[in-house]
């Protein structure tokens, strides 16, 4: 059957380059290549035991049948609870919705509140399926670039230059993937200096990685009362616990919000994962200090990558402050060759890495930004020391 049979909106969105380049290496690796694949964004860490079994104890409890459309009322009561404890937000049990990880949360609410037309803006760097669920929906994505000279982060100025009588709602994530980079309290709070003044713009605020924290304090925008009404607070487990596959993320919402999106998820997939919901529910009730070790260790890593990057002429990098990614400028490659190929962008730079260095990084263009590339430091040190290796040979092997 001819792909010209699809429906027209599969036209505006594109494949996910992050898992398109671990698609990639694991076909590489297939064939016996000794890939290193820096690309994916998943910690390298085992869900905890006491996660694990609680799973195991649902599953002999029987919690085998269908579940809420917006999750078991234990587990919203105590993601309320967490809110609260955490970021300082009040949201009742009523205002949550989980969903099937976090990505379905942030397609839940975008369905819900972006018609045709609609204008979202979209700090660059961003995640890769932000502008595709925008774009999946009619919206129109409105860019505005934070390159690393700016560690990544839009001024209260960008963000007024950028809303019109069209914007919808501002999308970004803190810590942020791909950069690293974290709002601290008082750049949100000159964020919401702007935003008070525009009352039609609500904002989503993906706060997946916020237990992988390097300076402190996470802080939510959500906490600001002159804005709560219109805030979105988009989280899970996936990162901070080690349970990606486990598939549970969650929204806090106003509640009218909250019932769109629970509207939205019962004609897609309904209630999520009986047995991951209980699993989640034993991670979020306890005590967050449980992912020290892990973030301890991501941190070990990152300083590490950062000392062995500085050894590499040409890379401009920021310090990042959460997360588990580097997202070095390389385009001081740029216009450089092997001897077979000039390296015109970052996508032409990773295909020439993974080609020629058996190493699979994530193009920065993915994120908005074609002078950067992604580089995860969620594997083990030996592997780590080995990519930069391999990173710094290719390049040096540019002319």
């Amino acid at each position: 059957m001819s792909a010209e049979k699809l429906a027209a909106r599969l036209n505006k969105i594109s494949e996910s380059q992050t898992l398109a380049m671990a698609r990639k290496s694991r076909e590489l690796q297939a064939l016996g290549k000794d890939i290193i694949n820096l690309s994916i964004g998943e910690p390298d860490y085992d869900t905890p035991d006491f996660i694990k079994d609680a799973a195991k104890l649902a599953i002999d409890q029987n919690y085998t049948h269908y579940t809420p459309v917006s999750g078991f009322q234990d587990l919203r009561v105590a993601i309320a609870s967490k809110f609260k404890r955490d970021n300082n937000i009040d949201y009742a049990p009523e205002q949550i919705v989980v969903s099937t990880g976090a990505k379905q949360s942030i397609a839940n609410v975008i369905l819900s509140l972006v018609d045709g037309g609609d204008e979202v803006i979209v700090p660059i760097p961003y995640w890769v399926s932000y502008v595709e669920l925008i774009k999946l929906c009619d919206g129109i994505p409105v860019y505005v670039y934070a390159g690393v000279d700016a560690n990544f982060k839009i001024t209260a100025a960008q963000l007024e230059n950028a809303i019109t009588p069209k914007t919808k709602m501002i999308i970004f994530s803190t810590p942020c993937n791909p950069s690293g980079s974290v709002y601290n309290k008082s750049e949100l709070q000159a964020l919401v200096g702007v935003l008070e003044k525009h009352p039609h713009v609500f904002v989503v605020s993906d706060e997946i990685y916020e237990h992988i924290n390097f300076v402190g304090k996470h802080e939510s925008i959500a906490q600001f009362a002159s804005i709560y009404d219109r805030v979105i607070t988009i989280n899970g487990v996936s990162k901070g616990f080690a349970m990606t596959g486990w598939r549970i993320g969650y929204i806090g919402a106003p509640l009218w919000i909250s019932k769109a999106c629970e509207k939205v998820q019962g004609q897609f997939t309904s209630g999520t994962c009986s047995i991951a919901q209980k699993a989640a529910l034993a991670a979020i009730l306890s005590n967050p200090e449980v992912v020290k070790p892990m973030r301890d260790g991501f941190l070990k890593r990152r300083n590490m990558v950062l000392e062995m990057l500085k050894e590499i002429p040409g890379l401009k990098i920021n310090i990042p402050e959460g997360a588990f990614y580097v997202f070095p400028d390389i385009s001081s490659y740029f216009g450089k060759s092997d001897g077979e190929k000039t390296i015109n962008n970052s996508s032409e730079l990773c295909m020439y890495l993974l080609n020629s260095a058996n190493l699979a990084l994530v193009s920065g263009d993915a994120f908005g930004d074609n002078n950067c590339v992604r580089f995860s430091y969620a594997t083990s040190e030996d592997k780590i020391i080995e990519a930069i290796k391999r990173l710094k040979n290719a390049l040096a092997r540019l002319n």
